[in-house]
């Protein structure tokens, strides 16, 4: 990486990565489910109080089995924000799923709770909150709307490891929950993710969905002589080295959320002038959740280009990006969802939003840089 060019992530390690990933290969076990797995599902366990966590090839994979948990057949119908990454909603569309769009939040950028309840059909099998930037959704109230209709909830919390509503761990809280731990996220690994799930009576079924449909788990525990193929499933496993890299970032998970809330409360104090000067919005964080620092985003003023302020951060060799496209404008959105209501909000702010730089690590200069450069990029408007 060029060092006069701040990019917008870093991939980072935090000292014991390599030694771990040496530790598990003259142990002889790479494949899934080897002793760094097993860290990783009692970390994970101690941190959010899920009934049992399991690593999985990527919260891709986590989303798709929930849908396989869930029994989703052609026609269910999934409510979800349009504002997310395509595999909230590829998960139940490979099951035959229809993913209902609803409209966001004006201020969190989170799937509105007070438009839920109308966009509810009785082919509606599940909600999926999306925890946008590691900010929570107001689960209390959408976990009253899904006990009130007899429905799942699936916390898409591929941006919240280490983020908590009223004190709960995200991805805790609904009946299964999904994490990210790809390279853009706050502990990494690479690729790979977790399913979270939060109710006892579902973990042997999440673990035999896991393990390709058969109940290998329970035979390697000694609780089978044998194990066999029990129903659907498919190889969600990471391979054992990709656990060992991640437990050494799991293991220093708080030194790391920190490290990126003290950038983040330095962008936060800084913009606060362009706020009052009508220049964008920041983001907000209700009382009740603690973030996680995912990101750091601006909504930039009606009347300001957004392209040609990521041109202008460009040429400072600042590299910002904007964010989602909506599912519901897309090509596969159209064909296989639809939506309830407005998108008002949804297309206002994935044309306004704009991340900044953040990674563990980053210098103060070189975040001055970053707000240097965002500042002479809207002085100009």
């Amino acid at each position: 990486m060029s060092p006069d060019k701040i990019y917008f992530n870093r991939p980072h390690m935090t000292g014991k990565e390599l030694y771990y990933i040496a530790e598990a290969k003259f142990g002889n076990m790479l494949a899934g489910d080897g002793q760094f797995t097993k860290r990783c599902h009692q970390w994970l366990e101690a941190q959010t109080g899920c009934a049992r966590a399991l690593l999985t090839h990527s919260c891709t994979a986590a989303l798709e089995m929930t849908a396989l948990m869930l029994d989703i057949q052609p026609g269910d119908e999934i409510i979800m924000p349009s504002y997310t990454f395509v595999s909230t909603a590829n998960a139940f569309v490979l099951r035959g799923g229809v993913p209902v769009f609803v409209d966001i939040r004006a201020d969190t950028l989170n799937l509105d709770e007070r438009l839920v309840e109308a966009a509810i059909t009785p082919r509606t099998k599940a909600i999926v909150p999306v925890h946008y930037a590691g900010v929570a959704c107001e689960m209390d109230e959408l976990m009253a709307i899904a006990r009130k209709h007899g429905l799942h909830v699936v916390e898409d919390a591929a941006q919240g490891v280490m983020s908590t509503y009223k004190g709960r761990a995200l991805g805790s809280i609904g009946d299964l929950g999904a994490y990210s731990f790809h390279e853009t996220k706050n502990v990494i690994s690479g690729e790979g993710g977790a399913l979270l799930v939060n109710t006892p009576e579902q973990v042997l079924r999440a673990e035999v969905i896991r393990e390709k449909g058969t109940d290998r788990s329970r035979f390697f525990r000694g609780e089978v002589d044998k194990y066999t193929w029990q129903e659907v499933g498919s190889s969600f496993l990471p391979g054992e080295l990709i656990a060992a890299f991640l437990c050494a970032q799991l293991e220093e998970a708080q030194s790391i959320t920190d490290n990126r809330l003290a950038v983040w409360d330095g962008y936060h104090a800084a913009l606060a002038g362009l706020e009052r000067q009508g220049l964008l919005r920041r983001p907000v964080v209700p009382q009740h959740c603690q973030h996680n620092a995912h990101m750091y985003y601006v909504l930039l003023a009606p009347g300001i280009d957004r392209q040609v302020v990521l041109d202008r951060l460009k040429q400072q060799e600042v590299y910002a990006v904007f964010h989602y496209v909506p599912l519901h404008s897309s090509p596969a959105g159209q064909r296989y969802g639809r939506t309830h209501g407005s998108m008002e909000v949804t297309d206002y702010s994935s044309e306004r939003l704009l991340r900044l730089p953040l990674w563990w690590g980053m210098p103060k200069a070189t975040q001055q840089r970053v707000l240097q450069a965002l500042g002479d990029a809207l002085a100009r408007f």
